[in-house]
Parts: structure tokens; sequence; C-alpha cells
């Protein structure tokens, strides 16, 4: 069976999203390309041709990956988190007691994971350490640093 993949609504909107995208404008983009490159005659020495044709391998896998992850996507539901339990798709506010500084993470499905844009997924250290916690609670968490301590504040 396969491996269910957490997403928000967001999440599974902005995949279909890119998925539209590669199907609607790359693909037919690179199809282009490929019938352009393949006028300039000889197929084993023309380097726009395998650029071309390494693109479309490219845009073609990442399609086959998002159908993938959309067929096995299971929405993480607002009614489902228990209001003041952290759970997927719970933001989070928190105390790196080592560093006396705060942090807000969503807790997202590896997909959706960005540190960049505020979202950790619930399989990393920090995110599987809060699960299941509520605020006031301290939890020591092993990070490639060594084992930090975070002191939860708000779930909401």
């Amino acid at each position: 069976m396969a491996e269910e993949v957490m997403l928000t609504k967001e999440g599974k909107e902005e995949l279909e999203k890119r998925l539209e995208f590669l199907k609607l404008v790359k693909r037919p983009e690179i199809t282009e390309r490929i019938k352009t490159a393949r006028e300039f005659g000889d197929l084993s020495e023309n380097a726009e041709y395998d650029a071309a044709k390494n693109e479309q391998a490219m845009i073609e896998g990442e399609i086959l990956e998002i159908e993938h992850k959309l067929k096995y996507a299971v929405i993480i539901k607002d009614s489902a988190t228990k209001k003041g339990t952290v759970s997927l798709g719970s933001k989070v506010d928190f105390i790196d007691d080592d560093l006396n500084e705060l942090f807000t993470y969503e807790i997202v499905g590896t997909t959706e994971a960005d540190v960049e844009l505020g979202r950790i997924s619930n399989e990393s250290p920090i995110g599987n350490a809060l699960l299941g916690r509520k605020a006031g609670e301290t939890v020591k968490v092993v990070v490639p640093a060594g084992i930090t301590s975070l002191t939860i504040k708000k779930v909401y």
C-alpha cells in the first residue's frame, strides 16, 4: 500500500496549480523546443536537442511525482485539530530555551515543509517532538547541534 501524503487544503491546491501549469504550459513549450531542435539536423551532436530532451524528462518526472502525491493525498482537517494540542496543521509559538529566541512554525506534512515559509514537517525532530503537546509544556529535542529545550507558548 502506498504511503499517505499529508497536505493542507492550500498545499493540495498549490500542487494542483503546479500540475496544471506543467501540463498546459511547460509540456507544450518543451515539445516545441524539441521540434525546433530536430530541424537543426544531426541529433547525435545537437546540444539544443539533448538539453530539450533532458528538460522534458525532468518535467515528466515532476508531473508523475505530483500526480502520485495527489492520488495519495490526505487533507489535514481543521476539525481534526484538538484545540490547544499540537497536531498536523497547527501553528505553534515556542521559545528555544538555549537561544532564548521565539519561533513560530506551522506543522505540516513533508511535502509542504519549507522552513523559509515557517512550515516544518511533522517528521522533523522539532515537529515530531511538538506533536501532541500543549502550551506551557517544555520538550527536549535532539537536533544536529545536540539536545535543545523548547517551551511551547501558544498553539493555534
